[in-house]
């Protein structure tokens, strides 16, 4: 706990003026790491995101119109989604729809339920809440109009499913009557890149003060090494997985060879 506070106080003295505006609110946000680092062994984490939003009246057990929610993106991605459908008996790919920047990792946090935070053109232009994050889809898409929806429902519980997005409303504890935080799962097969961990402070559905900070998960070690090696020299890499499963077969072949 002492070690929270440490860290709460040197975030503020560090951020104090990067979120003032007209209403003369400051929300100060900071991460307890803004590098994840991915080994072989790793199995998911979660990153704690705590805060202070100052000037404002809030009690923990007294809402006074304030709300909180925080948004953490990973970097966009073109995703496919398909439907399978019976051909000759065979049950095969159909239609498919194409997502084009969409988040590849998607978490929201709010103290109250999302729909009553704010009007559904504020939270679609913000993109809190599952229900309305930008989702364009490619141009050429074979999906009728009728049945975009349903592709677009499946998308995102195809995606809560491996844990890639989640929402996780009345998650945001006040620890005192402005100080806040709360906690962010990251599964095992999050995405590498540059996230954005987005806060939006909310006054009876209107926008008052928002952060952004940026948060790094990356692969290290020898995963690094073998990462670039495929995304920059994919033929060298071909070859030397070629390579080292032809070696590993002839050494299994010479330790169990039987005389």
């Amino acid at each position: 706990m002492i070690r929270f506070f440490l860290l709460l106080l040197l975030s503020l003295a560090a951020t104090q003026a990067q979120a003032q505006n007209r209403h003369g609110l400051d929300l100060v946000t900071s991460l307890s790491s803004d590098v994840i680092s991915i080994q072989s062994n790793f199995t998911g984490t979660e990153i704690v995101i705590f805060g202070q939003a100052s000037n404002i009246e809030r009690q923990p057990n007294d809402p006074s119109g304030y709300e909180l929610a925080i948004v953490v993106e990973g970097p966009p991605q073109d995703i496919t989604t398909r439907r399978k459908g019976r051909f000759l008996g065979v049950w095969v790919n159909r239609e498919a729809e194409r997502f084009q920047n969409v988040p590849s990792f998607y978490a929201v946090a709010s103290t109250v339920d999302i729909g009553a935070m704010a009007n559904r053109t504020i939270l679609d232009d913000l993109g809190i809440g599952l229900n309305h994050i930008n989702l364009a889809v490619s141009g050429s898409s074979n999906v009728a109009l009728a049945d975009r929806d349903d592709f677009r429902r499946a998308f995102i519980r195809l995606r809560e499913e491996t844990g890639l997005y989640s929402e996780q409303e009345t998650s945001i504890e006040f620890l005192t009557e402005t100080m806040f935080r709360t906690n962010i799962p990251l599964p095992a097969t999050i995405p590498v890149g540059e996230y954005k961990v987005k806060s939006f402070l909310f006054h009876h559905g209107e926008l008052v003060s928002q952060t952004e900070q940026m948060l790094s998960v990356a692969k290290t070690g020898f995963e690094q090494i073998t990462f670039q090696l495929a995304q920059n020299y994919p033929l060298v890499y071909g070859v030397l997985a070629v390579a080292l499963a032809i070696f590993t077969g002839w050494l299994a072949g010479v330790i169990f060879r039987k005389d």
